[in-house]
C-alpha cells in the first residue's frame, strides 16, 4: 500500500478548522473567510431562515433598524456580513478590524433621501464611552425622529438590555430600553410604535438547519479532490464516513436519526447554534483519537490504514466526541448535549445478547449476521471478533475491558443503522435513557404539529403519572385529574385528603389535553378549570415526558429527577391557585356549618381512588 498516492486535499484541511480545535472565536467567521480566499475555495453556503425577511426589509421605503441577538455561534456576524456584501459593501472592508461599518442604501444619483446603513459587529465590543456616544443616536431612530439613518446591530444575549442600561443618560432612551426588554422577554419581532425589528437567532431550528448544513457540506466540489486519490477505495475513514453520513436515496437512517436527536435536544429546551453544526458535521467525518488535533488529514490517511485503527475513526463514535480527551468533550457543548442521552452507555438485553453472543446461538445468528457481520469496517471486523471470543472465554481482564469499550462503540453504531422498521422490534430507544423518547417524537410531537390528537393512551397515561405525584399514592386513575393535599399543604409527599377532580374529556368546561403551544410550538399539558378560568399550562418537554411515563408505569416519583418532581408540584401549586379562582367565581362559602366535612382518598384493589368523606362536628 506504500505504493499508493494519496492526494492532499485543500477541502479537508479546511474543513478541519470547523472541527473542535482551539480558534479565536470572536473572530471566527472573518477567519474562515480569510481562509477561503487564500485557498480559493468555495464557502459552505445554505440557506438561513432569517435571511431574505431581514434584505426585504432593508430594500424596503421604510426600513427598520434591525437588532440581531442570540448566543455566540448562532450566526449573527454571518448574517451582517451577508446583508453588508448584499447591499454592495466591500468585501475588503469588512476584513478590517473596524467595528462599525457604513454604507449608503440605495443610489444617491437616484434619490436624494438616501438613507445611511450602519452595521455594528458586536455591540459589546464597544466601549462605554462609544456606546454613550451612538445608543441615543440608534434611540432617535428607533423611536422614527431620524430616518436618515438605519442600523444593523449584533448582540450577544444578556448584554443587549446591558449596553442600554449603562449607556441611558437622556429621557427618550428610556422608552427604547423598556421596548428592547418586551420583545427579548415575551420574545417577539416588533412593537407599535418603534422602528425597530428584534430577532432572536437561538429561535433557529437546529432540526430544520441540520440537514440544510449537512447538504452543504457533503455536497461541497471540495470533494472532487477525493476522485483522484488511490485510498479512496482501501479504506479511507473519511471517505467511509462522508458515504455513511450522506446514504442513499433509499436509505438515510443515520443522518435522520441524528437529526431527530437535535430535535429531541430543541423540544427539551437545549439550543445547538450553527457553529456547533458545523463543528458536529467536521468531527464525524474526521474525528480520529490518534491524529493531531484528534482530526483527520489525507496524509495521516495511509498510517491510520497501515495501523489497523481506522475503526476508531467511527462516524458513530465522532457524533459523541468520542475522538476526544474527556475534558475537550464535556467542554463542547454539542457533545455534552447528545452525550446526554447515554447512547452506548445505556443498553437492552436483546442488543447485547447479538452482540455478545450472535455468533454462537442459532436463535440469535441471523440478527448477528444482519446487524453486526454485514458491516466489516465499523461492524464486527477481525479485531472485533477476536476480542468477542476472548471475552467469552474470560481471558485477561485488560481485555475484558477493552472489549467492553468495544461495545459501547457497537451500541452507537447499532442507534444509527438499526432500519426504520425495526425501531420497535429490537427497542431502538432503549439504547437511550429517553425510553419514550421516539413515541413523544412521533406520536405525540408530530402529531400536534399535523393537527392530529394524541392517542389516548398516551393522555391517559400522563394523567396516571401526574396523579400518582399529586397524591403521592400508587393510583391508577387516568379519567381524571385528582387534587388532593395534606390538609393545608399541597406540596406534600402524601397527600390524601381530596379537594376536587377535573375530567379530562371536556365536562362543564374541565377538560385536561396535550396540546401544541402556538407560541413556542412545542407541547404543553394544558387543564381547563372552566371557561371563566385561565388554563393552566406545563411545558411538556422530553425529559418531563420520560419521568411522567415511568411514575406512571410503576417508578417512585424521585426515581428520576429530583428536578422534575419539583416541576410537577410547581405545576400543582399553580392548578390549586385557578382552583381557588373558580370557587370565588362560584361563590363557594361554606363557614358557618355545624359540620365541617372532611374528604379522603380511598383506593380499592385495582389502584382506583375515590373520596370517602368524613363528617366532623364541633
Amino acid at each position: 500500500m506504500d505504493s499508493l498516492t494519496c492526494r492532499t486535499s485543500t477541502w479537508i484541511d479546511f474543513l478541519r478548522q470547523y472541527g473542535p480545535i482551539p480558534r479565536n472565536d470572536n473572530m471566527y467567521d472573518e477567519v474562515i473567510q480569510r481562509t477561503l480566499r487564500r485557498k480559493k475555495l468555495q464557502p459552505i453556503t445554505f440557506e438561513t431562515e432569517y435571511l431574505g425577511e431581514l434584505l426585504d426589509n432593508f430594500r424596503s421605503a421604510s426600513p427598520k433598524t434591525v437588532i440581531l441577538t442570540g448566543t455566540a455561534g448562532d450566526g449573527k456576524t454571518y448574517y451582517c456580513r451577508q446583508i453588508w456584501e448584499e447591499f454592495g459593501g466591500s468585501v475588503d472592508d469588512w476584513q478590517k478590524d473596524s467595528k462599525i461599518q457604513r454604507l449608503a442604501l440605495g443610489d444617491a444619483a437616484s434619490s436624494p433621501s438616501v438613507r445611511q446603513l450602519i452595521v455594528i459587529k458586536d455591540l459589546s465590543e464597544l466601549t462605554l464611552k462609544e456606546k454613550q456616544s451612538l445608543l441615543p443616536q440608534i434611540a432617535t431612530a428607533i423611536l422614527g425622529k431620524d430616518t436618515s439613518k438605519v442600523y444593523l446591530i449584533a448582540a450577544n444575549d444578556g448584554q443587549l438590555v446591558e449596553a442600554w442600561t449603562e449607556a441611558a443618560q437622556i429621557e427618550e432612551m428610556k422608552p427604547v430600553r423598556k421596548a428592547i426588554e418586551d420583545l427579548l422577554v415575551g420574545d417577539l419581532r416588533e412593537l407599535d410604535g418603534f422602528q425597530v425589528k428584534l430577532y432572536n437567532l437561538s429561535r433557529q431550528s437546529a432540526a430544520v438547519l441540520f440537514p440544510r448544513i449537512l447538504k452543504a457540506v457533503l455536497e461541497h466540489p471540495g470533494w472532487g479532490d477525493c476522485n483522484q486519490c488511490a485510498y479512496q477505495s482501501q479504506g479511507c475513514p473519511i471517505w467511509q464516513n462522508k458515504q455513511r453520513l450522506e446514504g442513499t436515496d433509499a436509505d438515510r437512517t443515520t443522518q435522520e436519526r441524528l437529526t431527530d436527536l437535535l430535535e429531541l435536544c430543541e423540544l427539551n429546551q437545549m439550543h445547538l447554534p450553527v457553529r456547533q453544526l458545523l463543528l458536529l458535521v467536521a468531527n464525524a467525518l474526521l474525528g480520529h483519537p490518534d491524529a493531531k488535533d484528534r482530526l483527520l488529514n489525507c496524509r495521516q490517511v495511509p498510517d491510520v490504514i497501515a495501523a489497523d485503527t481506522t475503526s476508531r475513526a467511527s462516524l458513530y463514535r465522532n457524533i459523541f466526541g468520542e475522538n476526544l480527551p474527556e475534558r475537550r468533550r464535556e467542554s463542547t457543548e454539542v457533545f455534552k448535549v447528545l452525550r446526554g442521552f447515554g447512547i452506548g452507555a445505556e443498553t437492552s438485553n436483546q442488543i447485547d445478547n447479538i452482540l455478545i453472543f450472535g455468533a454462537d446461538d442459532p436463535e440469535l445468528q441471523p440478527l448477528y449476521a444482519d446487524l453486526v457481520l454485514s458491516d466489516s469496517f465499523y461492524g464486527a471486523d477481525l479485531k472485533y471478533q477476536a476480542q468477542q471470543r476472548s471475552y467469552l472465554e474470560g481471558d485477561a481482564a485488560k481485555g475484558r475491558e477493552e472489549f467492553l469499550g468495544v461495545l459501547q462503540a457497537q451500541r452507537q453504531r447499532l442507534f444509527f443503522t438499526i432500519p426504520g422498521d425495526r425501531t420497535t422490534d429490537m427497542k431502538l430507544w432503549d439504547l437511550t435513557i429517553f425510553q419514550y423518547a421516539g413515541e413523544y417524537l412521533n406520536d405525540l410531537y408530530r402529531a400536534l404539529q399535523e393537527d392530529k390528537k394524541v392517542p389516548k393512551p398516551i393522555t391517559s397515561r400522563l394523567i396516571r403519572g401526574l396523579n400518582r405525584i399529586f397524591t403521592g399514592l400508587l393510583v391508577n386513575n387516568q379519567d381524571e385529574l385528582l387534587l388532593a393535599t395534606s390538609g393545608s399543604y399541597s406540596q406534600a409527599r402524601i397527600s390524601k385528603v381530596y379537594e376536587e377532580s377535573v375530567s379530562v374529556s371536556r365536562k362543564r368546561g374541565e377538560s385536561v389535553s396535550v396540546e401544541l403551544d402556538q407560541s413556542r410550538k412545542k407541547p404543553s399539558l394544558v387543564v381547563n378549570l372552566a371557561s371563566n378560568v385561565e388554563p393552566i399550562r406545563f411545558n411538556l418537554t422530553l425529559t418531563r415526558y420520560e419521568y411522567l411515563s415511568r411514575v406512571a408505569e410503576g417508578a417512585l416519583p424521585s426515581s428520576f429527577s429530583q428536578e422534575c418532581y419539583e416541576d410537577v408540584l410547581a405545576f400543582k401549586t399553580q392548578v390549586f391557585k385557578q382552583l381557588a379562582v373558580r370557587r370565588s367565581l362560584d361563590n363557594e362559602d361554606e363557614d358557618g356549618e355545624e359540620a365541617i366535612n372532611i374528604r379522603l382518598l380511598e383506593m380499592n384493589s385495582a389502584g382506583i381512588a375515590s373520596e370517602r368523606t368524613l363528617e366532623v362536628y364541633f
